[in-house]
């Protein structure tokens, strides 16, 4: 048996080794032939002995489909990057960097098209992978990665680490797998996200997928100096990390990096839609910090869209929750980069006439960013093409349209049931009370079968009304009623969005949140009130007086709290304690998550920073702190855990 043993971690070694070359390093040590002989050594050794090491090649496939993805708190956020769209956009944010740290050095690399994931590894082995979702939450897709041979199973690191970067599909991979396929894929892109998100590993391992890391958002007991440092690292951790990558010392260089790379974007044989551009010093970084959705020290530039041709066929328009009538075009369906494309957007009546966009005209059509594609304009006018008439009643319920300004506008807000659905739906949306289960055909039977037609109406609905849906059974009206329970408790800036005021996105929000000490306040706040509080103009500002003035709204707001739902104030005194101080936070706190800390310190005049500097003013310390406290030990920076936080903010 010690024999088999022995035999059995040479060969894993050895196959690891081999995968590592073929896969990653592209310089294969042996002929398939050789590594398909000690392949199967090994899973006759393994079926012998039942002695299985974590890290076998035999591991990245399992037999059985997973029953669902399950949600993952990361353990750290995942920022998303701000975007430019031109060089005068580079140079402004260049020069923002260059303001605080002159004479700077950049690094500059493919923005890769795929699939952002996360893997965690601790003691050396993979345990965990999962998507990006919304940077706090994702999906555990841990069976699906191991299928891809390019992510290590196991690296010479030990300490806890989470590596960031790329799910994708060679394009040569893509055309090799449509051409023996029934079903071919549209593009590279949307095959990775759906191999990877189907709950049979077996089939994300038949798209032979790839994974290129370029970050790393947590590590213990490990520090780097810099981007090229940190990328080293990666490569002597067996991770794949592409072969373009430039360092830069001025915007004349980063500037023509990016133009080689445009010039080489349909020669390469990974699907790119533009470059990232970091600062290279990472102590640098850390003083910079974060907005709230994107580090200040990373930019990505972003290639102009791909714009096609294709024939107006009819004008259809939609009614928002706020009564504003949408415009969206229905096209002769058209293929861009891979995706069919069969509607776009025409903004309002006035884009229309702007762009003198006719039914039956030829027009240009750009899709970016994964939103619905856009018209830019007429390429050509027929015979047949006829002007786009001004709708007079609303699609919904009839009613006669005001115009306001550029938009069009049902005045019918209480009983239009176009707006009484998309309120609804909103109201449910994850950046809101973040009900699951409830979207759009489920709306239309809340309001057709269950004449749920306002937000507090949710509160209401009983077992015996879910099971008069269609297809809703026990496990389905069971999920949703627990769901709706869940969302009673809320914190304030995610009600005030769930509210669904005009102007007001999730970022304003949140500034609404931190500026008011409680709903009651904010519901008697005055135009002059509102414009005190930075990005808050009086646009915004009047649409959530005139919100609060409207009597309706108030008594929809009142029954749900009657019906339970209760607010997760930041701080019930809403202090300026922390005005100024830098908090990190690490490990995992004992009641608080990393979300609920990070908004008590923010709503109390804190900020929040990912990574320890001689900055810090305050370490917040959970179970497992790691490497950020000894930092913080080394720099004399004070450490406190929770029941110290919350005495500070006397809560």
């Amino acid at each position: 048996m010690q024999d088999y043993k022995q035999e059995i971690e040479k060969l894993v070694a050895d196959l690891n080794k081999y995968s590592y070359h073929y896969h990653v390093l592209d310089s294969p040590l042996v002929s398939d032939a050789d590594y398909d002989r000690l392949y199967y050594r090994l899973v006759d050794l393994e079926k012998k002995t039942g002695y299985i090491l974590p890290d076998s090649p035999t591991q990245r496939v399992g037999d059985d489909t997973v029953d669902g993805f399950v949600k993952v708190h990361h353990k750290v956020q995942l920022f998303s990057l701000d975007k430019a769209q031109n060089f005068n956009e580079l140079k402004h944010w260049y020069d923002t960097v260059e303001a605080v740290f002159p004479n700077s050095e950049f690094t500059v690399e493919y923005k890769f098209d795929g699939l952002r994931l996360a893997l965690t590894y601790e003691n050396g082995f993979l345990v965990t992978a999962a998507t990006r979702g919304n940077g706090l939450i994702g999906e555990d897709v841990t069976a699906q990665v191991r299928t891809i041979r390019s992510v290590p199973l196991s690296i010479p690191f030990k300490s806890k680490i989470i590596i960031e970067g790329e799910g994708i599909m060679l394009l040569s991979e893509l055309d090799k797998y449509n051409a023996q396929c029934d079903g071919p894929l549209k593009n590279a892109r949307n095959a990775v996200a759906g191999a990877i998100r189907n709950l049979d590993p077996k089939v994300t391992a038949s798209r032979n997928l790839d994974f290129f890391a370029y970050g790393i958002p947590y590590v213990e007991n490990k520090q780097f100096k810099t981007q090229v440092e940190l990328r080293d690292f990666l490569s002597q951790c067996r991770f794949q990390v592409g072969d373009f990558f430039e360092v830069c010392q001025s915007i004349e260089q980063i500037e023509k990096v990016i133009d080689t790379i445009g010039k080489s974007r349909d020669k390469i044989d990974i699907l790119i839609d533009g470059a990232v551009i970091k600062l290279n010093d990472i102590s640098h970084r850390d003083q910079l910090g974060y907005t709230i959705r994107f580090p200040k020290w990373a930019l990505a530039y972003k290639f102009p869209a791909l714009e096609v041709t294709t024939v107006v066929r009819d004008v259809i328009w939609q009614v928002g929750r706020t009564g504003k009538m949408t415009p969206l075009a229905i096209l002769d369906p058209v293929d861009i980069a891979g995706a069919t494309v069969k509607r776009a957007t025409l903004n309002n009546w006035d884009d229309i006439q702007r762009k003198s966009v006719k039914i039956n005209s030829l027009v240009f059509v750009r899709r970016s960013n994964e939103v619905i594609p856009e018209i830019l304009g007429v390429a050509q006018d027929y015979p047949n093409s006829v002007d786009i008439p001004m709708p007079k009643k609303c699609t919904s319920c009839g009613t006669e349209l005001v115009r306001n300004g550029v938009h069009l506008f049902c005045p019918n807000r209480d009983n239009c049931p176009g707006q009484l659905k998309e309120r609804i739906i909103h109201f449910c949306s994850r950046n809101a009370m973040n009900i699951e289960g409830i979207r759009d055909k489920t709306v239309d039977m809340f309001y057709d079968v269950l004449n749920i037609h306002t937000v507090d109406q949710i509160y209401t609905i009983t077992e015996k009304d879910l099971l008069k849906l269609d297809k809703f059974k026990d496990k389905k009206t069971n999920n949703l009623l627990e769901s709706i329970e869940s969302s009673k408790n809320i914190d304030f800036s995610n009600f005030i969005f769930a509210l669904g005021i005009a102007n007001v996105g999730i970022k304003t929000a949140k500034d609404l949140a931190k500026n008011f000490v409680d709903f009651e306040s904010l519901k008697n706040a005055t135009v002059e009130n509102l414009c005190e509080i930075k990005d808050i103009g009086e646009i915004v500002a009047n649409s959530i007086v005139e919100y609060f003035n409207y009597p309706k709204n108030i008594k929809i707001i009142e029954n749900l709290f009657l019906n339970g739902v209760k607010i997760r104030y930041p701080s019930e005194k809403g202090t300026k304690i922390l005005d100024n101080k830098i908090f990190v936070l690490t490990g995992t706190l004992p009641t608080l998550t990393r979300t609920q800390a990070t908004a008590l310190i923010e709503s109390n005049g804190g900020q929040v920073s990912s990574s320890v500097s001689k900055n810090t003013d305050y370490v917040l310390l959970g179970e497992d702190a790691g490497s950020k406290l000894r930092k913080a030990q080394e720099l004399g920076i004070k450490c406190i855990d929770e029941k110290e936080f919350l005495s500070m903010i006397n809560i």
